[in-house]
Parts: structure tokens; C-alpha cells; sequence
């Protein structure tokens, strides 16, 4: 780790969404231990309900968020509210301009790392002379994916307006890739996109946030994607700057909660255990958890399935025939402290890609359930190394058997058939859980960017 002459003043602001918040401070952790100076930006609950850090150089902002009819007065992120109510959120999020402009007035910050609702963010910042970085917390061929920031995001350009048109590769990426996603995948997102009270769909933020920065930046790594880092910017006519994966620290806590959870853990052989978790925002209908349980039933494995939810009703009898061998567990889950267990061999997840970095940091064999999204776009990237299984779904409305959960479950944890999926897991964690690489390497490689190209 390199510590600069120079100290920077560095302003973050992600998206007011817990899976963007995280990152973006796992990366200011990361620049303040060089010395830097850190203005992280969010709103005042959203911050209180952050780990307490002593960095000295890590200064915590608080903007408040304008009223917004159609919101809870107490809903600062999108876990407070159903995924119906984001598009208030975000028109909410746009009343922010003038505190923002006001704060990067009188702190003057060298750059600002901002995320994709933003799209009012850059010609602020480059009034007042601050220096720009875009950084998605998405991979970089989710982003490519999407076409050129110009022409397809903000001009409409892009023809693609019919699920069946994004199930195959765009005719943009040079190189033969399987990355596309499903029907139903599709189909989600199109209907997304169609229902927006803020007035600019998500499609234009992302692409005005894009262009008008001064350097990308992705959650990613040279030795995992390289030609769609290269595509990245040749895209969006843009210098790229690869962040590495922002690995994730265990925490040791003695909690209850913690105690209770490592001790049934403990009880389990080495490599047995499916550890199941679906992301925190995800809403399952009743029939997907109702298959997802009987396929854990049918598959015989030991699994502790977080599903951090008692709005669904589990099958009769389900924890009676399973007790002993399964846990459902309704709260918060330690899911570092898990997947890092000798005893879990597996990892049943929703392909977000922190998640994914998870896992794979630890060398887990990955069954995959896609919903949202770029989970899809994650899943056929890692298909195609061969690292993950995804389980089988119906290509047009995205239902899934019981058969087929625990017929892949088996394949991916115990079968020599799926011996191939385990191999390569533990093979691809000398990538994924290379510490030196992706905290020191790529962070100092990052931060000479700064120092070298800042406006001024």
C-alpha cells in the first residue's frame, strides 16, 4: 500500500440503496487508510445505520431528503420501501441538487465519485471546477450490455424494445460471448422501465451520469474481463479504471445471534452445508418459496436458508421434516461469517454481484437463481467459465420445480458430475480472494489516476 504526497479531498455519493452504499464505503475505507480525505454523502438515517468507523479522515454528510408524497417519512433507501415505491425514492432523490451544490460550494473536494441516478450531479460539478468519476456498482459487461451512454441511453437510439431482443449478445460486442439474458429477465426490466413518477428513466440517468464524468469506474479486475473493460470505453469514448472486487472483511462479533449460527455450523461435516440466500430487497412470490423449500427438502443436503422474511407461508409440516438438517433463519444473517465456515460447500444465490464476490472469495461452489436486473448478465458470464450451475426455469415466465432445485443442488454439491463446478470455484479463488491485489494494487493504481488527471 503506497500513501501519496498529496492529499486528496475526495466526495462519495452513492445511491441511496444499501448494495450501493456498502461498496462505495468499502472503497473509502480503503482510500482514507492512504491518507486521504473523505466527504461521504448520504442522508442522515442512511448513515446512522452504517458501521461506526474511527477513521479520522472519513467525514460523514448529512443531506435531507426533500418530502416526497407516496413515501414514508421515515424511508431514506430502497429496503424501506417495496420495489414499487423506488421510482418516489428517486424522485425524491432529485430534490437534492441545491444541498449538493451548496456543500461541494463551500468543501471544494479535488474529484466526486458519484452513482447512476445522478444524472443531475455532472454539470454541478464541473461549474465548480470538481473532477469527475462515475463508478456502477454493476460489472462491466452489465454495462456494456446497454449500448453507448450517447446514442442508446440517452438518445434512444438503441432498437432493442422487445424482450426476445435482449436475449441475445448486442451486435456492439466484438468478441463471442453467451452474456444475454432470458425472456422473463427481459421482460422484468422492460416493465420496469415503463413505470417512472420522477420523469427520466433509469436508462437516460445511467447514461447521463456516464457522460458526463471524467473516468469510469467498475467493481472489477483486468484478470476476470478484460475485453469488456476494453469495450467499456470504447463505448463510452471514456478512460476506464478498474477498482478491483472491494473484497469484504469478516467480522469476528460474539453475539448471540453470531454464537448460535457458527455453533450449528460447527456441527455439520466439512462441505456440506448449502448456505441460502437470496439478496435483502428480493421479493419472492408464494409459489417460488414453496418450490425453493421442497427442493431443499427433496435435495437431502444440509442448508441454512436466510431468507430474512415471514410474509410467505413455509409447506405444512416443512420445518418438522427438516428439523436437524435445515435452518430457516427470518433476521439478519452473518453471511461472511457463513460462507467462510469450513462446513458450507455450497452457495444457492441470486447472482448479485456482491454476492457473487462473496462466495467466490471463499471458494464456494455457486448454484444460481437469477431474478433482476444484472443477475442474469452475472449468471451467463460465469456459466461460461464453467464456475457456476444455474438452476433449470421456464424461459418465459421464470418458474422453477422443486425436481429442479434439488436436482441441481445435488449435482453442484455432491455429484462427480458436478465435481467440475467445485474445481473450478476453488480454482477462480486465487482471483477472487487475492487481497494484495485487489485492496493494493488496484486501489493505488486508481488513486495515481486521481492524482494525475484531477481538474486544476
Amino acid at each position: 500500500m503506497t500513501t501519496s504526497s498529496h492529499q486528496l479531498h475526495i466526495a462519495m455519493f452513492p445511491w441511496l440503496a444499501f448494495g450501493h452504499i456498502i461498496p462505495y464505503l468499502e472503497l473509502a475505507k480503503l482510500i482514507a487508510q492512504r491518507g486521504h480525505k473523505i466527504s461521504f454523502i448520504s442522508t442522515p438515517r442512511n448513515i446512522d445505520r452504517l458501521p461506526k468507523l474511527a477513521d479520522p479522515n472519513i467525514n460523514f454528510v448529512k443531506l435531507t431528503l426533500p418530502h416526497q408524497d407516496n413515501l414514508p417519512e421515515t424511508a431514506e433507501a430502497t429496503s424501506d420501501i417495496p420495489s414499487d415505491k423506488v421510482q418516489y425514492l428517486k424522485k425524491a432523490f432529485d430534490g437534492l441538487q441545491d444541498p449538493l451544490s451548496h456543500f461541494l460550494q463551500i468543501s471544494s473536494p479535488d474529484w466526486i465519485i458519484y452513482d447512476f441516478a445522478h444524472h443531475w450531479l455532472p454539470p454541478i460539478a464541473a461549474k465548480l471546477g470538481i473532477s469527475r468519476v462515475f463508478f456502477f456498482i454493476f460489472p462491466s459487461w452489465a454495462i456494456c450490455f446497454l449500448g453507448s451512454s450517447s446514442s442508446a441511453m440517452i438518445n434512444g437510439d438503441d432498437q432493442r424494445n422487445k424482450p426476445e431482443h435482449f436475449t441475445v449478445p448486442p451486435k456492439w460486442v466484438p468478441f463471442p460471448t453467451n452474456i444475454a439474458f432470458r425472456f422473463h429477465e427481459a421482460k422484468k426490466i422492460l416493465d420496469h422501465e415503463e413505470v417512472n413518477v420522477s420523469g427520466i428513466s433509469d436508462f437516460v440517468r445511467l447514461g447521463l451520469a456516464i457522460s458526463g464524468c471524467d473516468v469510469i469506474a467498475t467493481r472489477g479486475c483486468f484478470e476476470l474481463e478484460s475485453d469488456w473493460l476494453k469495450l467499456l470505453g470504447e463505448l463510452h469514448q471514456k478512460p476506464v479504471t478498474p477498482l478491483g472486487l472491494l473484497l469484504p472483511q469478516v467480522r469476528q462479533d460474539d453475539n448471540k445471534t453470531d454464537t448460535t449460527i457458527i455453533e450449528w455450523l460447527g456441527e455439520q461435516k466439512r462441505g456440506s452445508v448449502l448456505y441460502v440466500a437470496l439478496g435483502s430487497e428480493l421479493t419472492l412470490s408464494q409459489e417460488e418459496v414453496t418450490e425453493l423449500a421442497l427442493g431443499l427438502e427433496l435435495s437431502g443436503l444440509p442448508f441454512f436458508w436466510a431468507l430474512r422474511t415471514t410474509a410467505h407461508e413455509l409447506p405444512d409440516k416443512f420445518e418438522e421434516r427438516i428439523k436437524g438438517r435445515g435452518i430457516v433463519w427470518t433476521s439478519w444473517a452473518p453471511q461472511l461469517r457463513i460462507l467462510s465456515h469450513d462446513s458450507v460447500g455450497g452457495f444457492l444465490t441470486h447472482c448479485g454481484w456482491s454476492s457473487i464476490i462473496e462466495g467466490l472469495h471463499f471458494g464456494r461452489a455457486l448454484v444460481m437463481l437469477p431474478f433482476v436486473l444484472d443477475q442474469g448478465l452475472n449468471a451467463r458470464f460465469l456459466q461460461e467459465k464453467m464456475v457456476v450451475k444455474a438452476i433449470p426455469r421456464d424461459e418465459q415466465n421464470g418458474s422453477f420445480t422443486r425436481n429442479s432445485v434439488a436436482e441441481t443442488l445435488r449435482l453442484v454439491i455432491l455429484e462427480d458430475q458436478g465435481r467440475i463446478f467445485r474445481e473450478n470455484a476453488r480454482e477462480i479463488k486465487k482471483i477472487f480472494g487475492d487481497r494484495e491485489l485487489h485492496d493494493c494494487y488496484y486501489i493505488d493504481r486508481f488513486l495515481d489516476y486521481l492524482q494525475n488527471y484531477k481538474t486544476g
